[in-house]
């Protein structure tokens, strides 16, 4: 079975995206091992400068680095990165299971984005939209697009 990590920065607090989230969580079981992990967002001043950004930014890509497994395909999460339907994040998922990498790695970073090192390091940077979203819903929509993709390649109707 495909082995799906989806790598977020920062906790979900609200119920309402807990519960969308282990929603599809739970749909996904039938299509893939999926994993969610939450590593904790660095903690930042009130007003903080670019290179306080920047070093905390490489701080969680380097916590990240620590949890992405060996043989895997990354994909960030990120606003500067292509958008893809839904059909092409489907081919995209049966590419991937046809490829010699045993783990399809998802990486949502916290509410400053990113660290570039590890956008580097990506097979693909995915956008959600050119519009902006909190980065706790980007975590539902993510599942469920992955979910989707599934859904897509089984030709289920799910997908209209």
């Amino acid at each position: 079975m495909l082995s799906v990590y989806l790598i977020c920065v920062g906790k979900l607090k609200e119920k309402f995206y807990l519960q969308a989230s282990e929603e599809y969580l739970k749909r996904l079981g039938g299509y893939c091992k999926m994993t969610l992990l939450e590593l904790p967002e660095e903690k930042l001043p009130q007003n903080p400068s670019q290179a306080q950004i920047d070093a905390a930014l490489e701080k969680e890509a380097n916590a990240i680095r620590g949890k992405i497994p060996a043989n895997s395909t990354l994909v960030t999460m990120c606003v500067e990165g292509r958008t893809k339907s839904s059909e092409e994040l489907a081919e995209m998922v049966r590419t991937f299971e046809q490829s010699a990498a045993r783990h399809l790695v998802f990486v949502i970073g916290g509410s400053f984005g990113m660290a570039e090192s590890l956008k580097k390091e990506a097979w693909v940077r995915l956008s959600m939209s050119p519009m902006t979203f909190p980065h706790h819903l980007a975590r539902v929509m993510v599942l469920e697009q992955i979910y989707r993709a599934f859904k897509i390649n089984e030709g289920s109707s799910y997908h209209k």
